[in-house]
């Protein structure tokens, strides 16, 4: 098609604005789903998508909408994940765009990731579409969301286009903005092609299919391309668009968005933001190529060892539709053989494990996220530790760094001195505070990342009644007084329970640890000292009692000293018993601890 013709665009939003919702209407505006077809959340494919109403996947659809002018427009949507875990599979898509729709919910207005959102898609130059969507809601206050944009995001208020995707109001408006205001794709290339690869599945007849926008040039069957960060070289076998499922086409021309399938057939070989290059006299690659690395890692391992071979089959399988998702064999004393899998953030890591236990019928137990320090040794060298149980010696060790991530947090007025008792508690800083309208302030600060990775965004919904809201990026690495806490057993420290926690809070993580095992190890028959250690210094300790047969039941009266030599035999017997028995912690104890 006639690039003039063509219009690039995105939907971005915070959680819950309806992205998904408008980009239904949108299928049903432009007819490219018929009504017959047409289910709720249509895009997201996935169980755990529907179930949560989140997307996880990006994806792409080509609409043909005929406008008000008479002619006959391609509109391709590529629709991306709202998460902040995904935010750099956001930041590939949107470069794939010319345009963004900017969805804001009517009641609750802008929000943290609204503004993260807007950053992002200026920093790739876009046209940004401000939505007002849920206008038909009882509560809706239109006029206040539109000042907000006015104020918050310096978007001016005439630009925004009021909707309410759930009931079809104002979409042909939207079509219309897409149309006028969205710019067309220019070519960057001379001719040459040059493609951007912002994603890929992997389908099991056609091995890895990549999502591709031409920025110039062609793509057609039979041709040769290389991908200029990977260096493999693919002879193209099929090109296509989504209406949403996938049909093949002649070529992709410059502009258009689609796919390519060829001969790749392992998923690691595509990097998302490659660039896609003719084999001889290539153009430039394209700018904004990072490689995707996990923030977050954890162990997970089958609950019966003998399910361990099915396990790696099945993290193999996810790793297919998944390349952010990395796994590697690891070995633990108390847990057996298992993964250490990476992760792009915590929502990630969830739904892994779901997809585990819901698609392949896994029973897995999994450790306590770890984020990745790196440890400077006194010789000058650098480790990497991911694993509580690497963490080296601390008398090799000089000092140790942690991650540390920029957080923006919206909350009400009134509970801007609760919010900031939390970031101080999550050993953060506040460095500025803005008010936002009359009712809400905005927080920037640094905060370490292996904090705010359990609890932080829940406190931060239930102190603020639900109105707070959060977002963040990382933000490099600063030097911590971080410790690797062990728990001792009976004398023996058990690997399953090690963490590296700050040299502050490590007595009272150790203290809850020690009250939680005290809880679930069962008695024996002798008594089980639980030990909280930092290197050779005990901060907590509990005891699980013995079990003791009743010796002086047979004693009717008579001198108390024979009671007292019973019980005396019985105390020795018990500490032989201990120097040569060893404690049985059963293996639901480990899920109680590890899930608490």
């Amino acid at each position: 098609m006639d690039p003039t013709k063509i219009r690039n665009f995105s939907i971005i939003a915070h959680i819950d604005h309806g992205k998904t919702t408008l980009s239904d209407r949108l299928l049903q505006g432009t007819n490219t789903v018929s009504q017959r077809e047409m289910e709720d959340q249509l895009l997201d494919s996935m169980d755990l998508e529907r179930e949560r109403g989140i997307t996880i996947k990006s994806h792409p659809v080509t609409m043909y909408y005929t406008a008000r002018d008479g002619e006959t427009y391609e509109l391709n949507l590529i629709d991306t994940p709202g998460h902040v875990d995904f935010s750099y599979e956001v930041s590939r898509s949107l470069s794939a765009c010319e345009g963004a729709l900017l969805i804001i919910d009517a009641a609750q207005g802008v929000e943290a990731q609204t503004v993260a959102n807007v950053h992002l898609a200026l920093k790739q130059g876009l046209e940004i579409l401000p939505v007002i969507n849920k206008i038909d809601l009882p509560h809706a206050d239109v006029n206040a969301a539109i000042s907000q944009i006015e104020e918050i995001l310096a978007i001016p208020g005439e630009e925004t286009l009021p909707c309410s995707a759930k009931e079809g109001i104002g979409i042909e408006d939207i079509l219309e903005a897409i149309v006028q205001r969205v710019p067309p794709p220019k070519p960057t290339a001379e001719g040459k092609l040059q493609a951007l690869g912002y994603d890929s599945v992997y389908d099991p007849y056609k091995g890895v299919v990549i999502h591709v926008r031409v920025f110039d040039g062609e793509l057609k069957p039979g041709m040769q391309v290389r991908m200029h960060h990977s260096e493999k070289t693919i002879e193209v076998k099929e090109v296509g668009s989504f209406n949403p499922k996938p049909y093949s086409r002649e070529k992709l021309g410059p502009g258009e968005t689609g796919y390519v399938t060829g001969n790749i057939r392992v998923p690691r070989d595509v990097k998302m933001g490659d660039t896609l290059l003719e084999t001889r006299n290539a153009a430039d690659p394209l700018d904004g190529f990072q490689e995707v690395r996990p923030m977050v890692y954890s162990g997970i391992y089958p609950i019966n060892s003998a399910d361990y071979e099915h396990l790696k089959n099945n993290l193999a399988k996810l790793q297919l539709n998944d390349p952010a998702f990395v796994y590697q064999q690891e070995s633990s004393i108390a847990l057996g053989f298992g993964f250490r899998c990476g992760f792009l953030g915590l929502l990630h890591l969830e739904i892994i494990q779901e997809r585990l236990r819901r698609e392949y019928d896994m029973d897995i137990i999994a450790t306590y996220p770890n984020v990745i320090y790196r440890v400077i040794q006194t010789d000058g060298t650098e480790l990497e530790v991911d694993n509580p149980v690497h963490m080296p010696d601390p008398s090799i060790i000089d000092w140790i760094e942690e991650p540390i991530v920029r957080t923006h947090i919206m909350c009400p007025n009134e509970n801007i001195g609760d919010m900031m008792n939390l970031v101080s508690e999550k050993r953060g800083v506040v460095e500025h505070t803005e008010s936002l309208d009359g009712t809400r302030v905005m927080l920037q600060g640094t905060v370490p990342m292996n904090e705010i990775l359990v609890d932080f965004h829940d406190r931060i919904k239930s102190l603020t009644r639900g109105f707070g809201s959060m977002d963040y990026d990382p933000a490099g690495y600063q030097q911590s007084k971080m410790v690797k806490l062990d728990m001792l057993v009976n004398g023996d420290p058990v690997d399953a329970f090690s963490c590296i926690v700050h040299f502050d809070k490590a007595e009272q993580r150790g203290r809850a640890l020690a009250a939680k095992l005290k809880e679930v190890i069962p008695r024996q028959q002798f008594k089980v000292a639980i030990q909280a250690a930092i290197g050779g210094r005990i901060v907590a300790r509990e005891t699980v009692g013995a079990v003791r047969k009743d010796v002086t039941a047979k004693c009717y009266g008579g001198d108390i000293s024979r009671k007292r030599k019973l019980l005396e035999k019985q105390k020795e017997g018990k500490k032989r018993m201990k120097s040569i028995g060893s404690v049985n912690i059963p293996q639901d104890a480990f899920i109680k601890v590890l899930k608490a």
